[in-house]
């Protein structure tokens, strides 16, 4: 998604400065490097567009910064970033063929989905406050989420919304909670799993 503003300062010696969103909020920072015209310096009441994202202490960033007039740069995505969302897409493409095939009950898919769908969420609200500057949602929150069948909707959230993306600390904790939720499903697919699942659904 892009946004429009106007820069409000600008320290040319330093190459960074300030945009004020026409939408209003708190000014988002900009650095030199994320204009895609690299032939014009900024200026101060300089009109852009632009997208945001979110440095590595949580803070608002310009990115993909265009001139009012410019062509829009296209996205360039992130490999890794493609990569976890077709990974996502056919993992639940698997649940649905083994829920067909009854090899699980229909409310594990229907768990991921419900879990996937809260993850999106928690993770649209956390990049809305970390834009106001309001309190943020903690990144334990959004690892447990992923921990207990969200991470598909999370993979979303973080290629679609281009939050928590490109935090390798994060990124790092989030696919060791994907390895570790596929190593249960793993072993719910087992006897001993399926009998417990069975027992499970048994007594509710």
């Amino acid at each position: 998604m892009r946004y429009q503003g106007k820069i409000s300062r600008w320290k040319d010696e330093q190459g960074f400065g300030f945009i004020r969103p026409n939408d209003g909020g708190n000014p988002v920072f900009v650095h030199i490097k994320s204009f895609a015209n690299r032939n014009r310096r900024p200026v101060g009441n300089d009109i852009v567009s632009y997208e945001l994202k979110t440095d590595v202490n949580g803070r608002a960033q310009a990115e993909n910064v265009a001139f009012a007039g410019e062509r829009v740069p296209p996205v360039k995505s992130p490999g890794r970033g493609n990569a976890g969302l077709i990974i996502a897409i056919a993992f639940l493409a698997m649940l649905e063929g083994l829920v067909l095939y009854d090899q699980l009950p229909l409310a594990v898919l229907g768990l991921y989905l419900l879990a996937s769908a809260v993850a999106f969420l928690a993770y649209a609200l956390d990049k809305a406050a970390a834009q106001r500057r309001q309190w943020r949602t903690q990144e334990s929150t959004l690892h447990l989420l992923a921990l207990i069948g969200g991470w598909p909707g999370a993979v979303a959230a973080q290629q679609l919304l281009r939050h928590k993306s490109s935090k390798p600390s994060f990124q790092s904790t989030f696919w060791l909670t994907v390895v570790l939720n596929c190593a249960a499903l793993g072993w719910l697919l087992t006897p001993s799993g399926a009998g417990m699942l069975r027992a499970i659904f048994a007594a509710a």
